[in-house]
């Protein structure tokens, strides 16, 4: 068994953005050489989060219009009581989640046909580091 481990670090332009990062894990696993395995991506922060979906402008706008309608930003979350104002940001990343797996197959992602890797970011404009561990033979 063969495993290889990449951080990444992001600091974004706005606040709130989601970036396709499926050649960046595809990479890691063509760096491992392995036929047969998965890939773990799970953002470390829990302003962030990682989905799988597709590569489509308006879906990525409709799915940042439903998180927001879902957690908006407001001022009286009773997380913004320890001086932070993400509590926004902390839901949002329990709705998309923190991590996916991916299979390896044949040495490469093993995706659907529109299927594409995001790292979501909440609380943006600050470095902020993901972590992608793949493991496989």
């Amino acid at each position: 068994m063969k495993s290889k481990t990449k951080y990444l670090t992001f600091n974004t332009r706005r606040h709130r953005e989601y970036v396709n990062i499926t050649e960046r894990v595809a990479e890691v696993v063509a760096e491992l050489g392995v036929a047969e395995g998965m890939v773990l991506v799970s953002a470390m922060h829990i302003t962030a989060g990682v989905f799988v979906n597709d590569a489509e402008p308006g879906l990525l706008a409709d799915v940042d219009q439903w998180l927001e309608q879902l957690a908006p930003f407001r001022e009286d979350y009773r997380h913004h009581r320890t001086g932070e104002s993400n509590g926004d940001s902390h839901l949002k990343n329990l709705l998309v989640h923190h991590q996916v797996i991916v299979p390896i197959t044949g040495g490469e992602l093993d995706l659907g046909p529109w299927q594409q890797v995001y790292y979501a970011e909440f609380d943006g404009q600050r470095p902020k580091r993901l972590i992608i561990k793949a493991i496989g033979e």
